[in-house]
C-alpha cells in the first residue's frame, strides 16, 4: 500500500483533522493502572469468528490509517457478533500502540500494548514480540468458535529481505520516533515463525503491496486455509472496509465477495488474487519438476525477461523503467515462455488448484510515474496467472546480486530448487 495522488493526501489530511477521536478518548483518560487492572480481571469474549486488522501504519500511510480506521467502524454496523479486533500504530501525538475491539461503530476495550507486558517505550509494529503479544492477546482475548483471520495494513514489498534493498521489504515498515526513509520492517520468514503460534487462520488478506508472491505463499502455507492479496502495488486507499468487513465473517466463497469489491473499489485496475494454501505444496512440487527443462530453454545465460509481466520496479525514474531492477515476475508469464507447452499444462494444472481465483487488470498505479500502467510489457488474460515469482538474474546488473542471495532464505528457493536457473 502507498501513497500516490496529492488529492489522496490532502483528503487523508482533512479525515485525520476530523475523525472521530473515541479512541483517543479511551487511551488518554483512562489511567494506565486501571487499564492493566481492568484486561487482568476480564473474561474472554467469545465470538462466532474472530478478525484482526493489523495496521502497522507509523509510516507516510498514517493518514490512510485514519480513513480506514473509519471505514472499519461502518463495516462493523453489520458483522452481528462476531469479533473484530484493530492492532493501531500510528503517527499520533502522545499516543501508544494500542489493541481494541471495534463492535457497531464503535471502539470498545482499549488498551496500549504497555498493558500487554511490552516494556520497550518505542513498541515497533513491525518488531516479531509486538506483533506476537498483539496477536496472542487477541485471539485469546476474543476466542472464536468457529474460525479467526487476520488483515495485514500497511506497505509490503513481498518476499524482499530487511535492510537488502532501500525502499522496501517484507511488510509493515514502522518509523520509530520520526519520520523517515529508515524503518523496521519484518521479514516474511520471521512473519511466518510468529503466525504458526497463533490458530490457524481462515484467510490472510494483505492490504499491501507485492505480497501474492509464490515465495510468500509458501512460506506461509501452514498458516492459513487462504491467502487473499495483489501481486502489485496497491493505492494507499486500498480495501473498500465499510463494504467488505461482513464478508470477512461470511462462509461459502466469501474470498470471491472481498476480491470482487476490492477490485471494484479501485476502479478495475489492481490485478488481485485469491490462493488456497494447501496446494502450494503441489505448486512447489511442480515448480521443482518444470524448472529444469525451463533451464535447457535459456540455455547458459541468465533468463532474457523482456517484455515479461513484472509487478515492480526498483528504479526512481519518473519517465520510465530500467530493466535492470525489475522484480516480481508473473510466475505462469515466465514459465509459459521457457517450458515445453505439455510441461507447462502440467504446471498450471497445479498452479490452478492453488489461485482458485483472480481479476486481471490491464492498468495499475506503480510508483515511478503513478500512471496506471507499466509501459514495457502487454498484460493478457492468458499471460496473467495471478502469482508473482523471482527469477534469478545477471548479478552484475542492477541489485540482482543481492536479490540472488537473499531469495536462499525463502524455504521456496531449496524445495523448488532455484538454484537450477543460476550460473
Amino acid at each position: 500500500m502507498k501513497t500516490n495522488v496529492i488529492s489522496i493526501l490532502v483528503l487523508g489530511a482533512m479525515i485525520a483533522m476530523t475523525a472521530c477521536s473515541s479512541e483517543d478518548d479511551l487511551m488518554d483518560h483512562l489511567p494506565e493502572a486501571s487499564k492493566k487492572e481492568t484486561n487482568r480481571k476480564s473474561t474472554n469474549i467469545p465470538g462466532a469468528s474472530t478478525v484482526l486488522v493489523y495496521m502497522a501504519g507509523r509510516n507516510d500511510l498514517s493518514s490512510d490509517l485514519d480513513q480506514d480506521l473509519e471505514e472499519i467502524k461502518r463495516g462493523s454496523t453489520r458483522i452481528g457478533d462476531n469479533n473484530l479486533i484493530v492492532f493501531v500504530r500510528r503517527f499520533r501525538d502522545n499516543e501508544k500502540p494500542w489493541v481494541a475491539r471495534i463492535r457497531n461503530g464503535k471502539v470498545t476495550d482499549s488498551v496500549s500494548v504497555a498493558d500487554l507486558g511490552i516494556a520497550n517505550p518505542e513498541p515497533m509494529a513491525c518488531d516479531p514480540e509486538v506483533m506476537e503479544t498483539v496477536m496472542d492477546y487477541a485471539y485469546k482475548r476474543y476466542p472464536a468458535i468457529k474460525d479467526y483471520g487476520l488483515v495485514l495494513w500497511g506497505h509490503g514489498g513481498g518476499w524482499l529481505m530487511q535492510d537488502s534493498i532501500a525502499g522496501t521489504r517484507g511488510f509493515g515498515k514502522d518509523e520509530g520516533a520520526e519520520k523517515s526513509n529508515k524503518g523496521k520492517w519484518v521479514n516474511i520468514p520471521t512473519l511466518a515463525k510468529v503466525l504458526k503460534k497463533m490458530p490457524h487462520m481462515k484467510f490472510i488478506m494483505c492490504d499491501c503491496c507485492n505480497m501474492m508472491c509464490l515465495e510468500n505463499l509458501y512460506e506461509l502455507r501452514q498458516t492459513a486455509d487462504y491467502m487473499i492479496g495483489s501481486t502489485a502495488e496497491i493505492p494507499s486507499d486500498g480495501a473498500p472496509y465499510d463494504e467488505i468487513l461482513p464478508d470477512m465473517f461470511a462462509g461459502g466463497n466469501f474470498w470471491k465477495q472481498i476480491v470482487d469489491k476490492y477490485f471494484t473499489a479501485q476502479y478495475n485496475a489492481l490485478p488481485l488474487s485469491v490462493v488456497k494454501m494447501n496446494e502450494m505444496i503441489n505448486v512447489a512440487n511442480a515448480t521443482r519438476n518444470v524448472l529444469p527443462s525451463v533451464k535447457a530453454s535459456i540455455g547458459e545465460s541468465y533468463a532474457d525477461m523482456t517484455g515479461m509481466i513484472h509487478y515492480f520496479n526498483m528504479g526512481k525514474i519518473k519517465d520510465g523503467f530500467t530493466p535492470d531492477l525489475n522484480i516480481f515476475y508473473d510466475a505462469g508469464d515466465f514459465i509459459k515462455r521457457y517450458a515445453p507447452a505439455a510441461d507447462y499444462q502440467q504446471w498450471k494444472q497445479a498452479l490452478d488448484e492453488a489461485v482458485i481465483y483472480k481479476k486481471m487488470s490491464e492498468q495499475w498505479a506503480t510508483e515511478l510515474t503513478w500512471s496506471r500502467f507499466y509501459s514495457d510489457f502487454h498484460m493478457t488474460a492468458e499471460k496473467y496467472h495471478g502469482v508473482s515469482m523471482f527469477v534469478p538474474q545477471d548479478p552484475t546488473k542492477g541489485k540482482y546480486n543481492k536479490m540472488n542471495t537473499d531469495i536462499k532464505q525463502l524455504t521456496w528457493y531449496s524445495d523448488v530448487g532455484l538454484n537450477t536457473l543460476e550460473q
